[in-house]
């Protein structure tokens, strides 16, 4: 494995690149020097305040509805404590390795913007946790999305009192205690608001919803690929990708998705070959892929934004602000903002996989595909796609359902202090089983596809299509086989959902994609 790039974060914080590499495994982070006195000053604020005997919320007070009530000096310390080991109530299967790097290091730069108080060894001991490939284990429920991600973040801060559990890169879970001394320190004793400051904040809604983002590209660019190998296996017209028809509606992502669409075809022997077949108008599953397949990169465009400023944000209260030494208590942990990227994003990737399936189904139809049906000879003994169709109806279905917006929904919490909440947790961690289900369908379209394409060259007298259409169809190929009669299918289904979930794709696509475009959103 490559020894990650290192980011040294400074004030300007990280990009989408920077986070999809950290997500990713590829990057670490360490805090610049002018990042790290900016935490300093902030933390001298907090001792100052302590040290003056002013009563802040957050600092000497508890928590939530407990905010009048005053903490001892002697006892801030078992207040913070406390306040970690109570909020310690998660459950459910751990996050993913690649989201909890996400959630260390945006915890990190959330510190580090010098409005937390936090000591700046509190920073380094997560960074170093992340370093060293020492992730802890954070139960996926338990957060509503409001007053932060108290519970998963709970799980977080346990680690660094010694508590909690850690999975080292070898697979071992061991306690908070053990992970603390692989990186050479001692479990803190949280000083005034370094508990509150750990567990306040929507670093882990933002790290699934980020993650989320990322696999969503990935089925994006196999659904531009897939429509395309159906386009040519049907012999589809690209008069509707043409430029004038897309700059005069003036819709970004549809006027990105349509040159890429001919930059793809550009060099196929297939497309001239039936310019005269009198084929007016394609079904809208063919037609319009510019403007569903742009509207959802606009979609995911937007997300990519919203999460891109979270990432970077101070998202804990109450903030410190070093230069009037004032704490002034708001609510920048409501996770609103998350909660609707991760909203918008499942409409999109729902939309990515149902245009899909229509796709897969016009394939099976040899009235209107002039294909085999269900794409094999000698059909009836043989039932070819049929029922790979059916999978991926089932699938698109399911994420229908689930891509009912999420942040619509609130319940209250802690005795109605804290009355509305985004619910952004769930919002972004169902992204995950959505980007899975859009993995299987437009990797069952691009199998369909190829086999159309290979049975259309029975009788086109061999065609080609363009060099990047047939590099992908020869990788097609080296995954799964032309199926010339009945037979196991969920192995081909498995390796085509993998051909959809991989990151690199032709440059044409790869080049709109939010993460990886030459203009990296901040």
């Amino acid at each position: 494995m490559n020894t990650p790039r290192r980011i040294v974060l400074e004030s300007q914080g990280l990009s989408l690149v920077d986070l999809r590499a950290i997500h990713s495994g590829e990057a670490v982070l360490s805090l610049g020097d002018e990042v790290r006195s900016g935490v300093a000053a902030a933390q001298a604020a907090v001792a100052n305040i302590v040290a003056g005997g002013q009563v802040v919320y957050g600092i000497n007070t508890g928590f939530g509805k407990l905010a009048q009530t005053v903490i001892p000096h002697e006892r801030l310390a078992e207040l913070q404590r406390n306040l970690v080991l109570s909020h310690s109530v998660g459950t459910g299967e751990p996050l993913p390795d690649a989201v909890v790097r996400l959630v260390l290091a945006t915890k990190a730069v959330s510190l580090a913007r010098g409005h937390s108080g936090v000591r700046p060894e509190i920073i380094d001991a997560l960074l170093s946790l992340l370093e060293a490939g020492l992730l802890p284990r954070i139960p996926s429920k338990g957060s509503v999305g409001a007053s932060g991600d108290l519970a998963p973040l709970a799980h977080l801060a346990c680690v660094l009192i010694g508590e909690g559990r850690v999975l080292t890169p070898e697979g071992e879970v061991v306690t908070g205690a053990e992970a603390m001394k692989r990186i050479g320190l001692a479990p803190f004793v949280l000083g005034p608001k370094e508990g509150l400051a750990l567990l306040n904040g929507t670093q882990v809604s933002t790290a699934l919803a980020l993650s989320g983002l990322f696999g969503a590209e990935s089925v994006f660019a196999a659904g531009i690929m897939s429509g395309t190998l159906s386009l040519e296996a049907i012999q589809g017209s690209v008069k509707p990708f043409d430029e004038r028809i897309h700059a005069a509606r003036g819709q970004p992502g549809q006027i990105a998705v349509a040159a890429a669409l001919r930059t793809l075809l550009d060099g196929s022997e297939i497309v001239p070959s039936h310019a005269d077949c009198g084929r007016v108008q394609d079904p809208y599953s063919i037609r319009c892929v510019p403007q569903v397949m742009g509207a959802c990169l606009d979609n995911l465009v937007h997300a990519a934004r919203v999460l891109t400023t979270e990432a970077n944000a101070a998202s804990d209260n109450p903030l410190v602000f070093t230069d009037t030494g004032e704490v002034i208590s708001g609510g920048n942990f409501h996770a609103e903002p998350v909660a609707f990227a991760a909203d918008i994003i499942a409409l999109a990737v729902s939309e990515i996989g149902a245009i899909a399936e229509r796709r897969i189904a016009l394939l099976l139809d040899t009235g209107l595909s002039g294909l085999p049906p269900f794409l094999v000879r000698d059909g009836g003994v043989n039932s070819g796609f049929m029922i790979a169709q059916v999978t991926a109806a089932a699938l698109a279905s399911e994420n229908k359902s689930l891509a009912h917006p999420a942040s619509v929904d609130s319940l209250p919490t802690s005795a109605n202090q804290e009355d509305h909440v985004s619910m952004a947790t769930f919002a972004a961690r169902r992204l995950a089983d959505m980007v899975n289900n859009t993995a299987v369908v437009t990797g069952i379209e691009a199998m369909a596809a190829a086999q159309g394409i290979e049975l259309k060259r029975g009788t086109n007298g061999g065609l080609r299509s363009s060099d990047i259409v047939e590099a992908e169809f020869s990788g097609i190929r080296n995954k799964v086989a032309f199926i010339e009669q009945d037979r196991y299918l969920a192995d081909d289904v498995e390796a085509m959902r993998l051909w959809a979930l991989r990151s690199e794709w032709p440059a044409p696509v790869a080049a709109i994609l939010p993460s990886r475009a030459a203009a990296p959103i901040h």
